[in-house]
C-alpha cells in the first residue's frame, strides 16, 4: 500500500467514512539531474533571499501574498488549516450525476480512498454498492493543498476513486479553435466509420510508453560505451502535402485489417466519385464512337447495294449478247 496523502472522511449525508487518500497512479518517466557540462558535477537550485543575498534553508521558508508592490501578507499553514470550511477534513458528497454528463476535460488527478479502521468498512460498502447500482457518480468538494477543490467519486474494482476536477470557470472554450465547416461526404463518413470500427479494442493493457523504452535504450549503450540506437525513420507526411482523403481512409482500413489477420480477402475498396470536369467529358466521347459506329455501318450497307447492282449490270449485258 502507498504511503497515503491525506486522511479525512467521506461525508455522504449524515453518513461518515473514515478513509485515507493515496495515489492511484505512479510516475515511471525518466528523470534527469541537471550537470555541469564540463565536469557532470550536479547544479543544483538554491534558495536565496533577494534582500539580504542570503540562502534560505526550507524551515525559514513559508507563503506570503503580495497585495501590493513591496507590501506582502504572511500565511502560515496553521491559519490555513483553521479556515472555517465544512471540507477542511471531509470529502464532502454535493450531489450525483450521470457519468456521462461529466466532460473527461475537467477531470485531473486520480486517488485511491481506502477504509481507514473497521468502523469504515460497512459505510465504504454502502456507498461502493450504492454507486454501482445507481450507475452513476458523486460530485464532492474537499480541501487539499491550500485550497477547495472539486472531486468525482465512482467505483473501480471494488474500491472508491476519487478524480479531482476543474471548476467550471477554470476550462477554456475551444470554440475560437474549431475549423470552419468544411464539405465532407456520407462516403467519407461511412469510410472512417468502418475505420473505428475496425480499430475498436477491448483492453488497452496492450499499449506501453515506447518513448521512454527508446530513452532507457540510450541510456544503457551510453552506460556501456555501445554505439547509439538506429534513429527509427521518419514516416511522417512533409508539411503541406495534399491529401487524397478517401485514399487516406481506404489505405487505412486495409492496414487495420491486416494488423488483425484479416487480410483483406472480402475488402471493398470504395470507388472514387468522378469530378464534375471527367463527368462532362464521358459523354463526348460515347457520342464520338457512336458516330465511328454509325459510319462503319453505313459504309457497309452501301458497300453491300454497290456490288448488287453491279451484278444485274452484268447479267442483263449476258442477256442482250
Amino acid at each position: 500500500m502507498p504511503r497515503p496523502l491525506w486522511a479525512g472522511a467521506i461525508s455522504f449525508g449524515l453518513v461518515t467514512i473514515p478513509v485515507r487518500v493515496v495515489s492511484a497512479t505512479e510516475d515511471h518517466d525518466v528523470h534527469f539531474h541537471r550537470v555541469h557540462l564540463a565536469d557532470m558535477g550536479r547544479v543544483r537550485t538554491r534558495k536565496v533571499c533577494e534582500l539580504d543575498d542570503q540562502v534560505v534553508s526550507q524551515d525559514e521558508i513559508g507563503k506570503g501574498y503580495e497585495i501590493a508592490k513591496d507590501q506582502t501578507v504572511p500565511v502560515t499553514d496553521e491559519e490555513l488549516d483553521a479556515m472555517p470550511l465544512p471540507t477542511a477534513k471531509a470529502i464532502e458528497i454535493a450531489a450525483f450525476v450521470d457519468a456521462d454528463s461529466i466532460d473527461p476535460v475537467r477531470i485531473s488527478d486520480s486517488y485511491h480512498l481506502a477504509a481507514d479502521g473497521q468502523v469504515a468498512a460497512k459505510p465504504y460498502a454502502l456507498l461502493r454498492k450504492a454507486l454501482e447500482r445507481s450507475s452513476k457518480v458523486a460530485v464532492a468538494k474537499f480541501a487539499w493543498h491550500g485550497r477547495e477543490r472539486l472531486g468525482l467519486l465512482r467505483v473501480r474494482e471494488g474500491a472508491i476513486v476519487l478524480h479531482s476536477m476543474k471548476w467550471p470557470d477554470e476550462v477554456r472554450s475551444p470554440e475560437s479553435l474549431a475549423p470552419r465547416e468544411a464539405e465532407v461526404g456520407e462516403d467519407e463518413i461511412a469510410q472512417a466509420l468502418q475505420l473505428a470500427d475496425r480499430m475498436t479494442i477491448e483492453d488497452l493493457s496492450g499499449f506501453r510508453d515506447e518513448y521512454r523504452e527508446a530513452l532507457e535504450g540510450i541510456i544503457a549503450a551510453k552506460s556501456e560505451g555501445k554505439p547509439l540506437p538506429a534513429p527509427a525513420e521518419d514516416g511522417k507526411q512533409e508539411k503541406g502535402e495534399v491529401v487524397d482523403l478517401m485514399a487516406a481512409l481506404n489505405a487505412s482500413v486495409a492496414a487495420a485489417k491486416e494488423s488483425r489477420g484479416e487480410h483483406g480477402e472480402d475488402a471493398t475498396v470504395h470507388e472514387m466519385r468522378p469530378s464534375k470536369k471527367t463527368a462532362r467529358k464521358a459523354p463526348a466521347k460515347k457520342t464520338a464512337s457512336s458516330k465511328s459506329a454509325a459510319a462503319k455501318k453505313t459504309t457497309g450497307r452501301s458497300s453491300t447495294a454497290a456490288k448488287k447492282t453491279t451484278k444485274k449490270t452484268a447479267a442483263k449485258k449476258r442477256s442482250a449478247s
